[in-house]
């Protein structure tokens, strides 16, 4: 495997964003599918879920609830056509990967658990590259050597 994406990357894909044209260019481009966590998975859905709560809440925020079950169902039909993969991880490793990366960068960088597990996935599945658009994380991906996109 050489690649592993982050929520941000998964957004890009799913939903119409500034980033979306790159994203869409690289899966495009891509070999074969592109490999996913469980983890990430969750988060995503997760994520699609909070934003949809947020908007019914304050219109400002997040998007509809229909958007997200689009966003959920393009997914799912991707998943179902491989074009996305989740592909099997050993959490024991991943974890500690993740408690090294927590002790070495967290206190200086202030990184979140989450994306800390998404680095520690890509290292654990021997990833090279770390799809992501932010900042913070990709500091974290570069910091172990992964050549970041996006």
């Amino acid at each position: 495997m050489s690649h592993f994406p982050d929520t941000s990357f998964l957004f890009s894909l799913y939903r119409q964003q500034v980033h979306s044209p790159r994203v869409i260019a690289y899966m495009r481009a891509l070999p074969g599918s592109l490999h996913v966590s469980g983890l990430l998975v969750l988060e995503f859905r997760q994520s699609i879920r909070l934003q949809a709560r947020l908007h019914a809440r304050d219109k400002t925020k997040g998007f509809s609830k229909a958007d997200g079950a689009a966003m959920l169902r393009d997914l799912q039909s991707d998943l179902a056509a491989k074009i996305v993969k989740v592909v099997p991880v050993d959490w024991a490793d991943v974890h500690q990967l993740a408690e090294r990366l927590s002790a070495t960068y967290t206190e200086q960088r202030g990184h979140r658990l989450v994306d800390i597990l998404h680095v520690a996935t890509a290292l654990h599945l021997g990833a090279e590259e770390f799809l992501t658009f932010d900042s913070n994380q990709k500091l974290l991906a570069e910091a172990e050597g992964f050549a970041v996109k996006m």
